[in-house]
C-alpha cells in the first residue's frame, strides 16, 4: 500500500494509481504479477506483495480500487 497509497492515489508520479481503474484489469495485472508473467523493475517485489493472497482475495482488492474515484 505504500507505492500505491492507502486509497489507490500513487505516492510518486512513476507509480500508476489503482483508484478508479476496472476491475477485471486490476485482477488481470495482479494475478499476471502473482504468476511471474510480468516483468520490469518492481515485479519482483509486486510479486512478493501478493504471493500470498487468493483468487479472491485479488478480485476484492480490485473490486474495492475499481468503485472508488
Amino acid at each position: 500500500m505504500f507505492c500505491h497509497g492507502t486509497d489507490g492515489k500513487a505516492t510518486q508520479v512513476s507509480y500508476p494509481n489503482l483508484d478508479g481503474q476496472s476491475a477485471e484489469y486490476l485482477y488481470s495485472a495482479m494475478k499476471a504479477y502473482q504468476l511471474g508473467e510480468r516483468t520490469g523493475p518492481m515485479a519482483e517485489m509486486m510479486r512478493a506483495q501478493l504471493q500470498r493472497l487468493n483468487d479472491q482475495d485479488l478480485r476484492d482488492i480490485a473490486a474495492f480500487y475499481a468503485s472508488s474515484q
